[in-house]
């Protein structure tokens, strides 16, 4: 792994890399999968694809979409962003009002192919999958399999911090410079892509910086006073004394501490909790106030992630290949972090995994 993807991700949790292993050798060797629990009506306006698509980008297949379906980018939808370098499934929506289904035979290749298709009567929305399921194949894998397993079992059973990866911040992170100089000169991109992006970010910066401290003094997974909690899979939260203190759902992974996804309005939590965003505020004053004036209110992210279903099993005495689900806009590199080194191969950076 270089130093540059090190430098966005903060202290582990669980102890220094078991070993060293190279990431994405063939596209094959990272696979990703929505999970989309929304039931398609079969009828209505909107087309939707389930599409699965290698070493190509998410916004080139909407792309290629629209085109071949005479449309307007605006008109194609997805989800989520999924890697290039990699084999994805994912949902794609076009909104076609009164047309038949378009003939999108020239578009199917090895690197592209429908998978399943459906009317109905609502677009795809960001963020509407439920979760993503990885497969991942680690090669060149110097570690010895017992401290893997044992490693393995600990992320299972106490999850991993919460880190927004690498990906999120661009090619060499490239996006915080420039995040940065539109903060201070204390205005927004005019293109809506850029804008979202460059606001992502400094949020996703700041975010990672909270817990990154938390991390480091041993509190990402415990509750302390003026804390607020999330469940794994709900964007509302709460105070962490409204839990009952018989109430075992912390333990069990399924309710977690929150860190702020910064914007305007009053901070959930107090005490020292309050202190310590407030301290990180302070840091990075300009990108607090760039956040603030774009308009964007303070949400909350879980600090702690849980991974469900991992298994793993060894191919080769030198691969590893590993299985897991994350919920929705949590990173694959979150959980490799806490695993080993990673030697990528050319062309083989991560993009993104929501």
């Amino acid at each position: 792994m270089s130093a540059d993807r090190e430098d966005w991700l903060g202290p582990r949790a669980h102890g220094e890399p078991c070993g060293r292993a190279v990431l994405k050798a063939e596209p094959e060797h990272f696979r990703v999968t929505e999970i989309l629990d929304i039931e398609l009506s079969g009828a209505g306006e909107h087309l939707w694809l389930l599409i699965e698509k290698r070493d190509l980008n998410t916004e080139d297949v909407a792309r290629q979409l629209a085109r071949c379906a005479g449309l307007k980018l605006r008109d194609v939808s997805y989800s989520g962003i999924k890697d290039r370098r990699a084999v994805t499934s994912q949902w794609f929506s076009l909104q076609l009002p009164g047309r038949e289904d378009p003939d999108f035979t020239p578009l199917w290749t090895e690197q592209l192919r429908c998978l399943a298709s459906s009317r109905h009567s609502r677009k795809l929305q960001r963020g509407a999958h439920r979760a993503n399921r990885f497969v991942i194949r680690l090669t060149a894998l110097q570690a010895e399999h017992a401290r893997l397993d044992e490693r393995l079992q600990r992320i299972a059973e106490q999850g991993v911090p919460n880190y927004f990866g690498p990906q999120r911040f661009g090619r060499d992170g490239g996006n915080v410079p420039q995040a940065r100089q539109w903060a201070e000169r204390g205005g927004l991109p005019p293109a809506r892509g850029t804008r979202s992006r460059l606001l992502s970010t400094a949020r996703s910066l700041l975010f990672n910086r909270l817990l990154a401290q938390r991390v480091a003094e041993g509190s990402w997974n415990r509750i302390q006073p003026g804390d607020c909690l999330a469940f794994t899979d709900s964007r509302s939260h709460f105070a962490a004394d409204r839990l009952a203190a018989d109430d075992r759902r912390f333990d069990e992974l399924d309710i977690h501490v929150t860190g702020p996804l910064w914007g305007g309005g009053a901070a959930p939590v107090s005490g020292e909790v309050l202190a310590l965003e407030r301290r990180l505020a302070e840091t990075e004053p300009q990108l607090c106030q760039w956040l603030e004036s774009a308009g964007l209110e303070q949400q909350r992210r879980i600090l702690r992630l849980p991974i469900a279903g991992l298994t793993w099993h060894y191919p080769a005495m030198d691969s590893l290949e590993i299985e897991f689900t994350l919920p929705t806009g949590c990173f694959a590199t979150a959980v490799l972090h806490e695993l080993v080194w990673l030697d990528d191969e050319p062309g083989g950076g991560l993009e993104s995994e929501t």
